[in-house]
């Protein structure tokens, strides 16, 4: 595989939460002199599957540093040049334009795209018609191509199809340890599995169905569970909504016994705390889990999962 040569000040990797709890690198950290199967994700979620499927055999480097904001990312020169160095590419198409720019540019022989390994659906700015919503998710479809929903991860059973993937990707690039490969991926989606019985049973009797959130980025975990999103900002974090749909919201949040506005951690919580005072509802995180820092609750995919889950375990009202 390939060989690189990065270093970085010790000070400066704690700070960035690049200590011992995770193999995964980002932009800035050191990926040293190794000889193992080098893969270059492009956000937090890729980079964890990386992991846990190349386990030992895989140096995952993460484009997306811990706490960026993973819409926002730019390529850097640096970034451009570990992609053509790297021995694979993972990434979500239609997420992080920037990348799919960039991998689509260089010359690395195994790409993988996330998005062709499991079914993207159009959710949408929330599980509701409202008036405006076409225009609204019509100037956001950079994001989400063709209007597809890309936060595929925040459903166990999605995540689990592109694993399975993903391992057989990493098998064909790298077969002297396909063996590996094949064995992680299959406790990986053991594991995905009873996170989502988890999840069913968890949220199977609740006195509401309906959650509001920040953004629009929970529409495969409210289908997979029979929940009903409702999205202030719709597909994009920063934006505004109208003074229409804050109202709308609130009107909604009385009919459906909606209790609590949920905000990300990764994004200012200015306008859901605001529909949250106005409407007399409580605040509460519901994770996307598009990057682990140390606000996240949980060290990784799993934990901040599960956290989740008892988030809208206490808002729905589970019995």
């Amino acid at each position: 595989m390939n060989v690189r040569r990065r270093l970085i000040p010790a000070a400066v990797a704690s700070a960035l939460g690049l200590g011992a709890l995770t193999a995964c690198s980002s932009d800035s950290a050191a990926t040293g002199n190794t000889d193992k199967f080098d893969v270059v994700a492009s956000f937090y979620p890729m980079a964890f599957l990386a992991q846990q499927i190349g386990g030992d055999h895989a140096n995952v480097t993460s484009l997306t540093e811990p706490g960026q904001e993973p819409h926002d990312l730019e390529i850097s020169t640096k970034q451009r040049a570990q992609l053509e160095e790297a021995d694979a590419a993972l990434y979500l198409k239609g997420l992080q334009p920037a990348v799919d720019e960039a991998v689509g540019q260089t010359g690395i022989k195994t790409k993988i795209d996330a998005a062709t390994l499991t079914h993207l659906e159009d959710h949408g700015t929330g599980g509701h018609s409202h008036e405006g919503e076409e225009a609204h998710a019509e100037e956001h479809s950079d994001e989400e191509e063709n209007g597809r929903d890309p936060h595929v991860w925040l459903s166990p059973v999605k995540y689990a199809e592109i694993a399975q993937g993903v391992g057989k990707a990493f098998e064909k690039a790298d077969p002297d340890h396909a063996a590996d490969y094949k064995k992680n991926t299959e406790a990986l989606v053991t594991k995905l599995k009873g996170l989502d019985s988890d999840f069913e049973n968890g949220l199977r009797n609740t006195k509401t169905k309906v959650f509001f959130t920040n953004h629009a980025a929970f529409g495969y975990l409210a289908e997979r569970y029979g929940l009903t999103q409702e999205a202030i900002s719709g597909v994009d974090p920063d934006s505004e909504p109208s003074g229409a749909r804050v109202r709308e919201l609130q009107q909604e949040a009385k009919a459906d016994g909606v209790t609590t506005v949920f905000y990300e951690t990764l994004v200012s919580d200015k306008t859901a705390k605001t529909l949250a005072r106005d409407a007399n509802l409580r605040t509460d995180v519901l994770d996307p889990i598009e990057g682990i820092t140390d606000t996240s609750r949980g060290d990784d995919y799993f934990q901040v999962m599960e956290a989740n889950l008892k988030a809208l375990q206490k808002a729905l009202g589970a019995k």
